[in-house]
């Protein structure tokens, strides 16, 4: 039986423990080369806030989803009060607001650092909508991914796209309202393959500094070199007060979109065990936004986003088992074996007992997977949707 000190430890951090899940997560997406039709996936914006919302009855810890301009709101504002009335409808918000500068033909050279002023002046009217629009329907978050970059060296201006990127963001940064925050997001490759303008996560610290106090630094996990150390980029950010939010996924190679924790639970651990020891040291910092950005190829998107939210539930619940006052003891007397084994033990901890406990007292199926599976949600969709799946076509996005 665990002690009411672990036991209080683990039910204060899963008090706190919220994370927003993604459209796309719920549509027939899939990788760079094609994409496998589900007949229970989502065609519609309705459908997507409907799966959000049944996401959110089954954990409780999911009461945002990120919207996508381009996929989610074409219309722009004109979709703003649709929107609107499916939060009324599934009692999930719009979460975070993701401008799209990477799907359209004027794009192939670039966007907010296309060498053409008349696309890049494009781009902007898009990131200033896409400011509106979060602000429109009270979001906190407009998340900026940049696909921008070459392939062959010679072919652009790496310092003179620099400039344009830095001027595109304060524009946007000034548009925003008080309660938005920019988030910029780093990938060091892909779909450019020699040079990506916002590579690392240094260059997004600087372009977020130089757009205003307002930006953050978003971590992809995915979106590193092999065997990088993610949670030294997470201390850094957190002791420059620069980290914004997270993208949580799992990979084994590059930006694979594997489910969170399927390849390496330990490595989500000790992100977490960053942010808590950062809440340890200042009571009542404010957590970062926590995402998730998974495209389910291959396992079915309910059942793969419900296992989501409860691995991050449980890898969250195990870092908060951490004594940050025994490991500083440990790390200061330079205790190696001990600091370690204090470390990994709350990594071997099997939370899910306390979990389903904690799940029980709000109310909550203990089990969500299974009670996904009892509700009989995934076959009624399936019936509903087959057929308007069946026309879709192998191509991503």
């Amino acid at each position: 039986m665990p002690s009411d000190e672990v036991r209080g430890r683990v039910f204060r951090a899963l008090d706190a423990f919220v994370i927003e899940i993604p459209s796309w997560g719920f549509a027939n997406t899939g990788t760079r080369f094609g994409k496998f039709q589900q007949a229970a996936a989502a065609t519609n914006i309705a459908e997507k806030f409907a799966d959000a919302g049944e996401i959110n009855r089954l954990t409780g810890v999911t009461p945002t989803i990120a919207l996508h301009v381009l996929w989610d709101l074409p219309n722009g504002l004109g979709d703003v009060a649709a929107i609107k009335k499916l939060e009324s409808q599934t009692g999930v918000r719009a979460g975070s607001i993701n401008p799209n500068l990477f799907q359209e033909a004027d794009y192939k050279f670039g966007s907010l650092c296309n060498p053409s002023a008349e696309v890049r002046e494009k781009a902007i009217a898009h990131m200033l909508d896409s400011v509106a629009i979060g602000n429109a329907l009270g979001s906190a978050e407009v998340s900026v991914w940049l696909a921008d970059g070459s392939n062959y060296p010679g072919t652009q201006s790496m310092r003179r796209r620099i400039g344009w990127l830095k001027e595109a963001l304060q524009r946007t940064h000034a548009a925003l309202a008080p309660q938005q925050t920019l988030l910029v997001e780093y990938k060091p490759f892909e779909p450019a393959f020699y040079h990506t303008d916002i590579a690392d996560w240094g260059m997004a610290l600087e372009l977020s500094r130089s757009a205003g106090p307002q930006a953050k630094v978003l971590v992809d996990t995915g979106h590193h070199y092999l065997s990088t150390n993610i949670e030294q980029i997470v201390a850094w950010l957190l002791e420059l007060n620069a980290l914004g939010g997270f993208h949580f996924n799992d990979r084994k190679y590059a930006d694979d979109d594997l489910t969170l924790g399927s390849i390496d639970p330990y490595q989500i651990f000790r992100i977490f065990h960053e942010i808590m020891a950062e809440q340890a040291t200042h009571k009542g910092a404010k957590l970062p936004a926590f995402m998730i950005d998974q495209s389910h190829n291959l396992k079915g998107k309910m059942e793969a986003m419900v296992q989501t939210v409860s691995t991050a539930q449980e890898l969250y619940a195990k870092a908060s088992l951490v004594d940050h006052a025994q490991l500083t003891e440990l790390q200061d007397g330079c205790k190696l074996v001990e600091a370690e084994e204090l470390f990994r033990g709350a990594f071997w901890q099997d939370v899910r007992p306390l979990v389903r406990e904690w799940r029980e007292q709000k109310g909550l199926p203990p089990e969500p997977l299974a009670a996904l599976r009892e509700s009989g949600y995934v076959e009624r969709i399936t019936a509903e949707r087959r057929a308007k799946n069946a026309g879709g076509v192998s191509s991503y996005a």
